[in-house]
């Protein structure tokens, strides 16, 4: 059945009965969809205790799991991005290695201090863990006690 003769049924739908009782998409008190989202953002992030100065590492959002190379740091930013797409807010990340892909500003606004370029990236909060992480030394390498 094509989605506008559905639509114009008024009696003995899902449909009907949903708009008839206010419900979902049909109760004024409901928030919009896109307010749904961005409450869903936060939770996360209040959640997993994703605060400015955390360590953190960087994971798959897919999975959960840490990346092919593990990239680390800290939690730089936290707050909306007027720049990219979507709602809610986003992390900032300041790593540990020039891994990243901007220096903390997204077209030109600066959002926090990477301390270099390609050394910040901005992710949503899926994308970052939280936990006791060491520092990445791009230096500290076992065969440089040689030398």
């Amino acid at each position: 059945m094509p989605t506008d003769t559905y639509e114009s049924m008024t009696s003995n739908t899902v449909l009907a009965y949903k708009r008839a009782h206010k419900l979902g998409r049909f109760d004024p008190t409901a928030p919009s969809q896109l307010e749904a989202q961005a409450a869903l953002i936060d939770r996360e992030i209040d959640g997993r205790d994703i605060v400015v100065g955390a360590r953190c590492r960087l994971v798959k959002a897919e999975t959960g799991q840490p990346e092919e190379v593990e990239r680390r740091g800290e939690v730089a930013y936290v707050g909306e991005v007027e720049e990219l797409p979507g709602v809610g807010r986003w992390v900032g990340v300041r790593l540990d290695e020039p891994t990243g892909k901007n220096d903390g500003s997204v077209k030109g606004k600066k959002y926090f201090d990477a301390q270099g370029n390609n050394r910040g990236v901005i992710v949503r909060p899926d994308r970052v863990e939280v936990g006791d992480f060491e520092v990445v030394d791009e230096f500290a390498d076992e065969d440089m006690e040689e030398i």
